[in-house]
């Protein structure tokens, strides 16, 4: 059992060397990254900080402003496209790559599956998105396979649900785009936006919303797609025969797996039946047993059934660990070490090795923006927890191990502190790294490249040390606190094999913290270990000695950071 380790990129903003981030910039003004901007250079510098998979977000063609007409791909109507670029969950084309991302528009695919390539010889895993529950209000697939039916070429329009169609439909009412949304931004709106999108019957939209004229704050450039759920008058569920739906998102995950994609990273789960799940995944590993499954799911007491009975192979875990993690970054009133307990012990009990953990990623706030922490070296507590507390995977979003801020607002994206995944933008802090394509980082600072030494070592030797990627997990909070230097701002708990023994001890208070940590004696008799010991912390090679373990070890743990001790 190896320990996955996931670099979350978007191509169009990770090779983008452009600075000029003009707000609702063009592609031409703002820049685009391209798949070949992720060179063997790039893959070798993710390989070595220690990574096993890269997913990369939006790769699937969505709807986009960018016109690309000339190349037979049917331009998208601007009201109903968030952003220049787009978002990448709104698909367009479920067996194309998005244009943007190509060199050469007419041999995108190519590019793509080169791509996978490198990374495979790179000696790194591929992963994709997969968004079942909805696609763009403009899906049509101008490549796909010739007995292909699109999404809704053969529903009834005339009915609001069957379980035969591929969409809901509101009969006799025309779509109407939300009132307030400029296209572009109000520079371009006159030009974008004639306030129509030639839509009749209109189709339920993408976030459960059956109305002819959703909000401009739901999923209005989406459509839901049905799975065999009528939710007139409650949640009823036509299965038997099975959907069509069902068929088609089979073929559509068997033609990228056949292309060499390593797992999908699948969103919104929730926001499709379980019965979906059970059905699609074990179809897809009888002929492709390595590929894995990772749903994005928020329901704590459904994390059971689509685990065991939908499935996945890992979940996230955002509402469990993510958030306790982020309360006591931010120092906040209520954030307690406890809360990192009842993860594992009550939401995760029996499956916590299957939970995806991460401190960051594109629907998340970045670190070093002052919405979470104001500086990424706050941090480094949470991120060697998130890594090092179970075998199961850990995520980092490029531009992380930088401490990328997302300032600023850059035109669909406001200033939240995330950044864009609908404009066409540089990521100025990764952009030091990228340095114009050299990926040296050599404009970064020394802080940042502090940071980023951190974030390769932590990542390294999840892999490189049994304990962390398959060990035992024994906690150790009960056992010391009552001893001197103990808070709910400090962590511990040791990982262990029957060859290794490695005790992880984070501080998150913003002062250095001393305290002694004892190890059960039942514990002690488990790993067989008693009289002298010489500890390594495996951050910084610096050695600690103990005369008797059977007495604990004296830490003195730094301010907003922690140690991972070998012994």
């Amino acid at each position: 059992m190896h320990k996955h380790i996931i670099y979350q990129l978007l191509p169009r903003l990770f090779g983008n060397a452009n600075t000029t981030n003009k707000f609702y910039g063009s592609i031409k003004e703002n820049g685009c990254g391209k798949f070949n901007d992720i060179d063997d250079n790039a893959l070798s510098q993710i390989k070595a900080m220690g990574f096993t998979h890269v997913w990369y977000t939006g790769a699937i063609e969505h709807a986009t402003m960018t016109d690309y007409s000339a190349y037979g791909i049917k331009p998208d109507d601007p009201d109903v496209v968030k952003g220049r670029a787009g978002s990448p969950y709104a698909i367009k084309d479920y067996y194309d790559v998005a244009p943007d991302l190509a060199v050469d528009v007419s041999k995108r695919m190519v590019e793509f599956e080169e791509l996978i390539n490198r990374t495979h010889a790179a000696n790194l895993k591929v992963l994709i998105d997969f968004v079942p529950n909805h696609v763009a209000r403009t899906y049509q697939s101008d490549v796909k396979p010739d007995d292909v039916r699109d999404f809704g070429a053969d529903d009834d329009t005339s009915q609001a649900f069957n379980p035969v169609n591929d969409f809901y439909y509101i009969p006799g009412q025309a779509f109407t785009v939300p009132q307030g949304y400029e296209p572009g931004g109000p520079e371009l709106q006159s030009q974008l936006k004639d306030g129509r999108f030639d839509e009749y019957p209109a189709k339920g939209t993408g976030d459960d919303v059956f109305t002819a004229s959703p909000s401009i704050n739901n999923w209005f450039e989406t459509i839901k797609l049905n799975y065999g759920v009528d939710f007139n008058g409650g949640y009823h569920m036509h299965f038997e025969p099975v959907p069509p739906l069902w068929h088609k998102m089979l073929h559509i995950l068997s033609y990228w797996a056949g292309k060499g994609i390593d797992g999908f990273r699948c969103d919104m789960v929730e926001y499709v039946p379980m019965e979906f799940w059970a059905w699609l995944i074990p179809q897809l590993k009888a002929k492709y047993p390595d590929l894995i499954f990772i749903g994005e799911a928020y329901q704590t007491h459904q994390y059971g059934n689509y685990l065991f009975n939908g499935q996945f192979d890992y979940l996230y875990d955002k509402v469990g660990l993510y958030d306790a993690i982020k309360r006591l970054v931010r120092n906040e009133q209520g954030g307690s070490s406890w809360q990192i307990n009842a993860v594992w012990n009550n939401d995760c009990r029996g499956f916590d090795e299957r939970m995806l953990r991460f401190m960051e990623n594109h629907d998340e706030q970045r670190i070093a923006s002052p919405y979470f922490a104001g500086d990424a070296l706050l941090a480094i507590p949470g991120m060697i927890i998130t890594a090092t507390l179970n075998c199961g995977p850990v995520m980092v979003y490029f531009g992380q191990e930088v401490g990328e801020p997302a300032t600023g607002a850059s035109g669909f994206s406001g200033d939240d502190g995330r950044t864009t995944i609908f404009d066409y933008w540089g990521v100025p802090e990764h952009q030091k790294w990228l340095n114009n394509g050299k990926y040296d980082g050599a404009l970064l600072s020394e802080s940042q490249k502090q940071l980023r030494n951190f974030y390769s070592r932590l990542l390294n030797l999840c892999t490189n040390y049994e304990a962390i990627s398959q060990g035992k997990f024994y906690e150790l909070m009960m056992a010391n606190e009552h001893n001197e230097g103990f808070s709910d701002k400090v962590y511990f708990y040791l990982r262990y094999t029957g060859n290794e023994r490695i005790l992880v001890a984070v501080n998150f208070n913003r002062h250095e913290q001393s305290v002694r940590v004892n190890l059960p004696f039942d514990l002690l008799g488990e790993i067989g270990c008693m009289g002298p010991v010489t500890f390594t912390d495996l951050l910084t090679d610096q050695k600690l000695h103990t005369v008797e373990i059977g007495e604990g070890v004296r830490l003195n743990l730094p301010a907003a950071g922690g140690m991972i001790l070998q012994f």
